[in-house]
């Protein structure tokens, strides 16, 4: 197994000429395959775990996988030793191409990396102490954490919320399980207007019922089990996106995996769910809506 790292999770950035062409040489080797196996992109994906949007951007030569999802993919087409050792082959002379010249483009917007990792796992865990998780926010809270990020652009914030509404179609899907947990102090960190987080609000009560989805809170009441300086994610049990000012990053450290995947047990055993989050998330809802009588004139 090759090292995975944040740049083979999502990588889109500028690139020279000869790496272009190996992607392309990937992209053109596994549609192939896949057209061979008589399978759609949709099915592929469905089988594979990953999204679609990641089998086309892979085909088309846009993206290049990570090990992890490339591995997925051979093993959904059912390749045998020898087409997989050559489809991995082909990766290696992705990675290997250092030619840098420019094509236009633009480095992947903040919150790629995160999204990525996240559509291509089946357990996901993630612990938030200020922002709710990027796969519970709506598209207008969703928007004021992009605007947040440094040199954002109109147009890049628009992409990018759109993207992330797409990714979060995941939530629904069979086979996938997601946790989350946030701090009291999520639900009370506000962007924008209090009709914004009553939408933000009202949109986790129609998540916590999913059966996909186990949402808790650890509310005001209960002390917290540890002071966190930062929310993470964890993806399967191979790695975490740690989530700071500075922007994210993937570990498969293991070190950092276990000490994450104790925090999140941690913070979870602290947690209220079900009906006593929902409680919590009517009574959050109820203080908004009095505070916008207080907001607007």
């Amino acid at each position: 197994m090759y090292p995975v790292t944040a740049v083979s999770w999502c990588r889109t950035l500028s690139m020279g000429s000869e790496r272009r062409e190996r992607m392309k040489a990937l992209g053109v080797r596994l549609r192939g395959l896949r057209t061979e196996a008589g399978l759609t992109g949709a099915v592929l994906a469905q089988r594979a775990g990953v999204g679609q949007p990641t089998v086309s951007k892979v085909e088309t030569g846009r993206m290049v996988p990570s090990p992890d999802v490339l591995d997925r993919l051979s093993r959904a087409l059912g390749l045998d030793d020898s087409t997989a050792r050559e489809v991995r082959d082909l990766l290696v002379a992705v990675e290997a191409a250092t030619d840098s010249g420019p094509i236009s483009g633009e480095e992947a917007p903040a919150g790629a990396v995160l999204d990525e990792a996240v559509r291509s796992a089946r357990l996901v865990r993630s612990f938030q102490c200020v922002v709710l998780p990027a796969m519970l926010q709506s598209a207008e809270y969703a928007r004021h954490v992009f605007e947040s990020a440094p040199n954002s652009t109109p147009e890049a914030v628009g992409r990018a919320v759109a993207a992330r509404v797409e990714r979060q179609s995941v939530l629904y899907e069979p086979g996938r399980k997601s946790v989350f947990v946030l701090t009291e102090a999520v639900l009370r960190t506000w962007p924008g207007t209090p009709a914004l987080m009553l939408a933000q609000l009202d949109r986790l009560l129609a998540v916590e019922s999913l059966s996909t989805v186990r949402l808790g809170v650890v509310p005001w009441r209960r002390p917290v089990p540890l002071l966190p300086p930062h929310g993470f994610t964890l993806c399967d049990q191979r790695a975490v996106v740690i989530e700071a000012f500075a922007g994210e990053r993937v570990s498969v450290d293991p070190a950092e995996l276990a000490a994450c995947e104790e925090a999140f047990g941690r913070f979870e055993r602290a947690a209220v769910f079900g009906g006593e989050v929902r409680e919590l998330l009517l009574r959050v809802m109820k203080e908004f809506r009095e505070l916008g009588d207080i907001v607007t004139p």
